[in-house]
């Protein structure tokens, strides 16, 4: 049994995420979970809200909260957001948590003993008509390197560069729109990152099953112009995690907070912690997964992730863990994923485009979004959401092909047999055509999960789906029982198998219909068989059924031209 730590990048706390973060870290983090457990490994798959720095401070105002209740309210949102699209965390945690707080605090230590945290006298963004300094992300500005007229401080979106605010060109407070900036002196901390750059260099080396994407940010940014730049870790804010050094205090860091960058990804450790004191669990239950001197050795650690978070998580992340000096488990492969786009345009949380993940669980069921979302997920380019192409998807494959099939094959199974599963003759050579066509596109649609391909996972999925069609149909059942009742039960026991078939390779896609197949097959839950031949066999003569609800309705013409009209315009966050 292998053992999989799984882990997708943390959301803001300020508001309800869009599509487009759904299916760029948690959804298909979550298809790859559900798909190691059907396998019967063992899986930590953590997330977590990140809850510090200027976003979680606006946000709050805005709603006219403190921030802390403020961040509390926002983590039941997105918990039970998360349920409603049946994201089977483990443990969905906060980086505001106290085992963050400690985590953070000595890393902070244990970088500094090692000298690679340098205090830093450098000069910061303060808006007159703001009344405070202006974190990197909270200034825009024309980049100067592509000319995105709202690249931030920190980082262009557009083209992934790394940028310090004084770089923009006419730069303004994303709060306030105002101009009226000043450039002040403040003493900050920074990781010495270029320190690390030669160990950095190897590992990244070393990952050879990485993708592209993933390889050729962090080469970016590790090469490019100067090289891997040092990165400041604290901010002069209210909210965040207190410097410190382990337990100590900090001369002259008092009243700062570390960088929300740095604290964040700390977080996918501080969760596990969570996980074990929430099922009141030792430490030695988390170190098994995060400590290579504990037991971690033997732990594939997966991280999912849209490509703006790939630096942190290629440098920086890895920069701290490393500088530690201490057995941290890192990273094996780490799955990235270029941007769904929305109808023509982009979809942006600051921006209010696009279909957020809460409206869309009011139109319809998880398992529309998690089909499309992952059969179009932007694996090699970006993708692009359209109303539809969203029902035509819908009711092509789900309706149509997997559907159909279920309720083609119960119904008649009731009507000739009963609802229970009938006998008949041996299998024929049209059915072992099958079964062995059937096999290989198994251990295909396998290998394409063990390798996290995501859209062609699901177009082979689909394919097994209309194989069991094709089946069907050149058999045709109903009309073979008027001559040949045996032959006809023989077909329909493998119709049933079949469904059967389908809900467990399905599952990891579309839990909810999964579980109504098997609901209706009187089995209690997917198990992938050790042995594939036996797929096809396991509904005996006489083990009872019931025929299942519509598992897929159709999305008409006017519920795509309604819903396409209703999300047009800007929402309000």
């Amino acid at each position: 049994m292998a053992r999989h730590l799984i882990t997708s990048a943390i959301p803001y706390i300020n508001g309800i995420k869009h599509l487009g973060n759904l299916v760029g870290s948690q959804l298909p983090a979550d298809l790859f979970a559900r798909y190691q457990r059907a396998r019967g490994n063992e899986v930590l798959f953590l997330c977590a809200t990140d809850e510090h720095g200027t976003p979680a401070e606006l946000a709050a105002a805005k709603a006219g909260k403190p921030v802390a209740e403020y961040c509390a309210e926002m983590h039941a949102v997105q918990a039970e957001i998360a349920r409603g699209f049946r994201l089977s965390f483990d443990h969905f945690g906060r980086s505001s948590s106290r085992q963050n707080h400690a985590l953070t605090q000595h890393f902070a230590g244990r970088l500094a003993e090692a000298g690679l945290i340098s205090e830093v006298s450098e000069k910061q963004v303060y808006s007159h008509a703001d009344a405070r300094f202006l974190p990197d992300r909270y200034i825009e500005g024309t980049c100067p390197n592509c000319g995105y007229d709202k690249a931030r401080g920190d980082q262009c979106e557009n083209c992934t560069k790394q940028l310090d605010p004084t770089d923009l060109i006419d730069a303004r407070s994303a709060i306030s729109g105002s101009t009226d900036l000043e450039v002040r002196e403040t003493k900050h901390l920074y990781l010495r990152q270029s320190a690390l750059k030669d160990e950095l260099d190897a590992w990244i080396e070393s990952k050879t099953d990485w993708p592209v994407l993933t390889t050729s940010i962090a080469k970016k940014w590790l090469h490019d112009g100067d090289g891997l730049r040092d990165r400041g870790i604290t901010r002069d804010l209210d909210w965040g995690i207190p410097v410190r050094k382990g337990t100590e205090d900090w001369p002259g860091m008092e009243g700062k907070v570390f960088y929300v960058w740095f604290d964040a990804p700390i977080e996918y450790i501080a969760c596990a912690g969570e996980w074990a004191e929430t099922h009141e669990l030792d430490d030695t239950d988390w170190h098994r997964w995060w400590r290579t001197d504990k037991g971690a050795d033997d732990v594939r650690y997966t991280q999912f992730m849209g490509k703006d978070n790939v630096p942190f998580h290629t440098l920086s992340f890895p920069a701290t863990l490393i500088g530690s000096g201490e057995p941290w488990k890192m990273v094996d492969h780490l799955k990235s994923f270029n941007y769904l786009n929305y109808d023509g345009g982009q979809f942006s949380t600051s921006q209010g485009r696009g279909i957020f993940m809460d409206q869309a669980l009011e139109l319809l069921p998880a398992d529309y979004w998690r089909w499309w979302l992952l059969s179009h997920a932007p694996e090699s380019s970006d993708s692009e959401f359209t109303w539809e192409n969203f029902q035509g998807s819908v009711n092509k494959d789900l309706a149509d092909v997997l559907g159909n099939f279920v309720s083609r094959i119960t119904k008649f199974c009731r009507s000739k047999f009963g609802e229970f599963v009938p006998g008949g003759s041996p299998y024929g050579p049209a059915e072992d055509a099958l079964i062995a066509d059937l096999s290989v596109r198994i251990e295909r649609y396998a290998t394409q999960m063990d390798a996290m391909e995501v859209r062609k996972s699901a177009q082979e999925l689909r394919a097994i789906w209309v194989c069991g069609n094709e089946y069907l149909q050149s058999v045709a059942p109903w009309t073979t029982y008027k001559t040949d009742p045996d032959t006809a039960a023989m077909q329909t026991r493998l119709g049933l198998n079949l469904a059967h078939l389908f809900a467990v390779l399905s599952a990891p896609f579309l839990p909810d219909a999964s579980t109504k197949i098997l609901g209706s097959l009187k089995i209690k839950e997917a198990i992938w068989p050790k042995d594939q031949s036996v797929f096809l066999s396991q509904l005996a003569k006489g083990h009872a059924f019931e025929v299942p609800d519509v598992l897929f309705a159709k999305v008409t013409d006017e519920q795509c031209d309604e819903w396409k009209a209703r999300f047009s315009g800007v929402r309000e966050n």
